[in-house]
């Protein structure tokens, strides 16, 4: 048994490289060069035949540089016959590429006898036209071989064929030639059995020059046309003239009665032309075969292809590079616990952050976002803010660069594409000088706030506050496209190329591993103002009370949100529809918040008949939410898209127990039945939880005591130090790097 089977792979692909740069020196240095073959093989002929009123001659059609056919089978007969030159009616090649040629002409030296090629679509393909002209000759040309003609034609396209019309008929009407045969690589008549894979383009082309062709051939009496190009044996006899199909050479044949290997033998004489058809009479093993195809495909990729030479010699060398770094390089999976950030902590330090929104829009990024700020700054940090511009954003801003919006979308311009191309932005980061850059979206603002962190050579920072996938109908692309692999893939890319990467809770973190980032990352929830949820007066909840005109008796129900799809609104409103119905206990929803749904929201909830009881409040300013989450009794939530759920903890700082759907960035939040209920996305179940907060005033009370003291522990002042603490972190390790690319040691190693 192999004690390290990647150490001898290793060590294999490494052999492997070496002997591919030995083989190609060999193919480049000592095999012979060759050009104008047919000059060479036209003067052979001569000699083979001179003075002679009868020859012999085979014609075959589609080698396709077969090794186990014609190198093997077809070669060996015809060197024991008494054939005396070969000729190809073309696809002797398989294509035009320059490999190809050095193959076959490898092949066609293992022949005793002469040859001559015509020129296929084989040979034109992969740009093989000027490989031809270079290796053997002309593509159409004529020569006289004892009383007999024979003429080669282009039938590819690459020379025109009125052009050689003319020069065809000029040839005949001075030729005194008994027998004249033609080669053309297209067949001139399609087959009349039907075969596989034919279709028109593998026939000659255009119809004119068919046309043409079939009235030189009458008018001269043309004794016989060979021709290839499709794996078929055929023959015909029109106005006088033979024509025949020879395309079982070698390449791919069925073996049927129409398509099998073959040859064809012919013979000249005084009394005229014979042709006798050499069947192969072999069916090649399969297995053989694939091994036939193995082995010229790699003869054929090296045979001085030097694009594909590069390319396989790369690919090899990464991989053994690769391998080398997982094989001998030792890797600690384990954090540096060595790193000292205590300087940096001991410092202030220079933070900029690049969001897509930022307030007064009102989201949870932009309120994050905003603590932090607020956070970081009483820590005697300095904080700048490059986000969009808004209509009713204030006036004078400490340290906010506002950019300027390309275009925004959604009712309520919730996001906004901000012209990143301008260059006041990136002066402006600069002279800031950052000691971090903090990105708080993967894309758009986010990606030049990861070049800017690039271009100073400062770490780059990113918080992942939103689940993507959950908003693809802001995207227009197909939802499943942009849900299952667009968003996940954009996620794990940014991430990757970021220092260090903030989540809110460990079940994001779990996702973040599962579709593959590397980047170390931190789980440190979002800080609330937690104090001033504290300080809210019983006379601010009663003056809000009577302002809203709801009754003492009735059970007031708090949600903040966007009202848009992804936030899971109609799902509340319908359930509790069904809740009123199941229950006597007066209650009032509301819904605070804005977006591009609520007008469609509104005329659901007149729809339902629930207007006494659902209120869609609208924006809040953040200032006073403290006062209206401490108006409730409970706390609902159905979104799905969360990667925390801010509002739950704000909810929970105000005393109220919260009943949510259950979503990945709620499960670490609500603790069942301690601080509140977390249900499947089913109305009858999650509607019951709301009913016992309704009815139930010990439980509830139970709940909202658990939920406060749940909440104290996610401050603001917590929430910035433990960040500073990431950012110093990460300083350390960037200044660890450097120091190790200083002296040359890897901290793996």
């Amino acid at each position: 048994m192999i004690r390290n089977p990647l150490k001898w792979l290793f060590y294999v692909n490494v052999a492997l490289v070496v002997l591919l740069l030995v083989y190609k020196a060999y193919l480049n240095y000592f095999l012979p060069e060759f050009e104008g073959v047919h000059t060479q093989q036209v003067e052979a002929i001569h000699q083979a035949v001179d003075g002679q009123d009868r020859f012999r001659f085979v014609v075959a059609g589609n080698i396709n540089n077969s090794v186990g056919m014609f190198e093997n089978r077809i070669i060996p007969d015809i060197n024991n016959s008494d054939a005396q030159f070969l000729i190809s009616a073309g696809n002797a090649v398989s294509n035009g590429g320059e490999d190809k040629y050095q193959a076959v002409y490898g092949t066609l030296g293992k022949l005793d006898i002469p040859y001559l090629l015509t020129f296929g679509e084989n040979e034109h393909s992969t740009f093989g036209s000027y490989r031809f002209y270079e290796h053997f000759g002309p593509h159409y040309f004529s020569i006289r071989v004892a009383d007999t003609r024979l003429i080669f034609l282009d039938s590819t396209g690459k020379t025109p064929w009125r052009w050689q019309i003319r020069w065809l008929n000029d040839l005949l009407e001075e030729d005194s030639s008994r027998h004249r045969i033609v080669f053309v690589g297209h067949p001139l008549f399609e087959e009349e059995d039907n075969l596989l894979f034919d279709d028109e383009d593998d026939y000659l082309q255009p119809a004119s020059f068919r046309e043409a062709l079939l009235e030189l051939f009458r008018q001269h009496q043309v004794d016989l046309v060979f021709s290839a190009n499709i794996a078929t044996w055929s023959e015909r006899k029109v106005d006088g003239t033979r024509f025949i199909t020879t395309g079982g050479a070698g390449g791919l044949v069925l073996n049927t009665d129409e398509s099998f290997y073959h040859y064809v033998m012919v013979t000249v004489s005084e009394d005229g032309i014979q042709t006798e058809l050499e069947k192969i009479e072999t069916r090649q093993h399969p297995l053989l075969k694939h091994l036939e195809g193995l082995w010229f495909f790699i003869y054929s990729l090296f045979y001085t292809g030097f694009l594909n030479f590069v390319l396989m010699v790369s690919v090899l060398t990464i991989l053994a590079i690769k391998l080398y770094t997982v094989v001998f390089r030792g890797r600690d999976y384990y954090p540096n616990y060595d790193l000292d950030p205590t300087p940096f902590l001991d410092q202030p330090l220079k933070v900029t952050m690049f969001t897509n929104n930022y307030l007064p829009f009102i989201g949870g990024v932009p309120l994050s976002i905003e603590r932090l700020r607020k956070g970081l700054r009483k820590l005697g940090d300095e904080v700048q803010v490059v986000a969009p511009v808004y209509p009713d954003q204030p006036e004078q801003e400490e340290q906010v660069l506002r950019v300027p919006s390309l275009l925004s979308m959604g009712a309520h311009s919730e996001f906004r594409m901000a012209n990143i191309f301008l260059g006041r932005i990136r002066r402006g980061v600069r002279e800031f000088r950052p000691d971090v850059i903090h990105l708080h979206h993967p894309f758009w603002l986010g990606s030049l706030g990861l070049f800017m962190a690039r271009v100073l050579n400062v770490p780059a920072v990113y918080t992942y506050h939103t689940r993507l996938e959950h908003y693809a109908h802001f995207v227009p692309l197909p939802g499943l496209l942009f849900r299952n692999l667009i968003s996940h893939a954009l996620i794990k890319r940014f991430a990757g190329f970021c220092d260090g990467v903030i989540v809110p809770t460990y079940s994001t973190e779990e996702y973040l591993r599962m579709i593959g980032v590397k980047t170390p990352t931190y789980v440190q929830p979002t800080g609330i103002d937690y104090q001033r949820f504290r300080e809210v007066s019983d006379e601010e909840v009663s003056t809000l009370r009577q302002r809203l005109k709801l009754p003492q008796d009735t059970r007031i129900f708090i949600s903040v949100a966007r009202l848009s799809n992804e936030k899971n609104i109609d799902f509340m409103i319908e359930a509790l529809t069904t809740l009123r119905q199941q229950s006597d206990t007066p209650f009032h929803f509301l819904m605070i918040g804005d977006g591009h749904q609520r007008a469609r929201l509104q005329e659901r909830v007149t729809e339902l008949g629930m207007d006494d009881c659902i209120t869609l409040v609208g924006a809040v300013p953040p200032d006073d939410m403290a006062t209206w989450y401490r108006l409730g009794d409970a706390f609902l939530f159905a979104s799905k898209s969360e990667t925390q759920g801010m509002v739950i903890l704000e909810a929970m700082a105000a005393g109220l127990p919260v009943v949510a759907v259950r979503s990945s960035g709620i499960d670490d939040v609500i603790q069942q039945d301690v601080n509140g209920y977390k249900t499947p996305e089913r109305q009858d179940l999650w509607s019951e939880r709301v009913r016992q907060l309704l009815e139930n005033d010990d439980l509830r009370q139970r709940l909202s005591g658990n939920a406060l003291a749940f909440a104290r522990d996610y401050s603001v002042e917590n929430f910035a130090a433990n960040v500073r603490e990431i950012y110093a972190t990460l300083l350390a390790t960037r200044r660890e790097q450097g120091r190790q690319r200083r002296f040359g040691r890897s901290s793996d190693s």
